[in-house]
C-alpha cells in the first residue's frame, strides 16, 4: 500500500467517525480506529427481536397480574414473562419479590403464606392517578387464561436454597401441552434450577441470567444454555458479537426504568435478540424503526489479513453487508 493510499484510508476513517458521532452512534469510536481493531455488528441469532412483556404490561396495570398479562397479549408481544414464587403449601404464584411488601397491601415473605391467605391480599398499584387493586394469580390461572395462544417465559428459582418448585412446574406445563407446543422458555439466575429443569424436560430452552455487574463473558461462552440474559448496562458490542458467534441469543433486561428507553436504543444497535421490556409499545416502535445513516468503510487487521467472503445480512427492510476482516456497513438510529 502506498503512502498516498494509507493517507487516504486514514482520512476516510476520520471522516466516517465524525459523521457517525454526529448521528449519535456508540458503535464506532476514534480509539477503535487508532487501535486497529476490527469493527462489525453480528447478525442476531433470533429471526427477529423478541419483545418479552416483563411482568406483563406493568406500565399500565399491576405487575404480574392477569389483567397485566392480558394487556400485554393484546399488544402482541412475543412472550409473557412470569416470575415464580412458592407458597408454604406448594402453590406457584406470579410474584417477583421474595416478600409481598412492595406490590400488595400486605407484608412478609411469600413462603410464609398459604395460597388461601395470599389470595386474600390484593396487589395495589397507582396508574394515572387511580389506584388499582388486583388479585395475585397462580401460574395455573395465568395459563388457563391464555392456554396455547401465548409463549410463557418463566423465571424459576430456589426456595429457601432448595429445588422445590421444579417438579410442580414441569407437571403443570405438561398437563397443558405447552412443552410439546414449544410455548415455554425457562430462565433463572440459579444454575441448579436450570440443570434440574433440563434433567426433567430436556426440550425446554433455557436462559442463564447474570446479575447486574456480574456478567462473565468466558463463563457465558462455555455455558450449555442457548439464551443468555444480561442487564443492559453490562451489554456492549464485543459481548454481543462473541455470544452471537457461539450461536447464543442475547436477551437484555433493565433495572432502571428512567434510563430503560435510552438503553433499549443503545443495545438495539448491537442486534440483541430479546428485550425484557416495561414499555411494550415503545419497544415495538424501537425494534421496527430502522433509520439513520448507512456507511461502508474498511479497517484492515494487519495481524491477521484473512480473506473472507462478503456476507449479506437482512435487517428488516435494509440490507447490511460486510466482510468480517474489515469492510463494514453500520447503522445508527436517532
Amino acid at each position: 500500500m502506498t503512502k498516498k493510499n494509507v493517507l487516504m484510508t486514514i482520512l476516510s476513517m476520520v471522516a466516517i467517525v465524525s459523521i457517525l458521532e454526529i448521528f449519535g452512534t456508540n458503535i464506532v469510536t476514534k480509539s477503535n480506529i487508532i487501535s486497529n481493531k476490527a469493527l462489525y455488528v453480528t447478525q442476531s441469532v433470533a429471526e427477529s427481536p423478541k419483545i418479552i412483556a416483563h411482568r406483563g404490561a406493568n406500565d399500565r396495570v399491576n405487575e404480574g397480574t392477569v389483567p397485566a398479562y392480558r394487556v400485554a397479549a393484546q399488544d402482541g408481544v412475543d412472550a409473557l414473562e412470569i416470575d415464580l414464587r412458592m407458597t408454604k403449601d406448594g402453590s406457584l404464584i406470579a410474584m417477583h419479590d421474595k416478600t409481598i411488601d412492595r406490590t400488595t397491601s400486605g407484608n412478609g415473605e411469600v413462603i410464609d403464606y398459604s395460597l388461601e391467605e395470599i389470595k386474600s391480599i390484593p396487589t395495589i398499584g397507582e396508574y394515572n392517578g387511580q389506584t388499582l387493586s388486583e388479585e395475585i394469580p397462580t401460574l395455573d390461572e395465568i395459563i388457563a387464561t391464555f392456554n396455547d395462544t401465548e409463549h410463557y417465559y418463566i423465571e424459576t428459582r430456589l426456595v429457601n436454597g432448595e429445588l422445590k418448585m421444579k417438579e410442580a412446574l414441569i407437571k403443570l406445563l405438561k398437563e397443558n401441552n405447552l412443552i410439546s407446543k414449544e410455548l415455554v422458555t425457562i430462565q433463572s439466575f440459579s444454575r441448579q434450577s436450570l440443570n434440574k429443569i433440563h434433567q426433567l424436560e430436556p426440550e425446554i430452552p433455557l436462559t442463564l441470567l447474570y446479575s447486574k455487574g456480574e456478567f462473565d463473558l468466558k463463563d457465558a461462552l462455555l455455558s450449555p444454555y442457548p439464551f443468555i440474559g444480561i442487564e443492559s448496562t453490562d451489554v456492549n458490542l464485543d459481548i454481543v458479537n462473541e455470544l452471537h458467534l457461539k450461536g447464543k441469543e442475547v436477551h437484555v433486561y433493565f433495572t432502571d426504568k428512567e434510563t430503560q428507553k435510552n438503553e433499549q436504543k443503545r443495545v438495539k444497535a448491537f442486534n440483541v435478540d430479546g428485550y425484557f421490556t416495561d414499555y411494550i409499545e415503545y419497544t415495538k416502535d424501537c425494534c421496527n424503526n430502522v433509520s439513520g445513516c448507512w456507511i461502508r468503510w474498511c479497517i484492515i487487521d494487519n495481524l491477521k489479513k484473512r480473506k473472507r467472503k462478503t456476507s449479506i445480512l437482512k435487517v428488516k427492510k435494509v440490507q447490511l453487508g460486510f466482510t468480517e476482516y474489515g469492510c463494514v456497513l453500520c447503522y445508527t438510529n436517532r
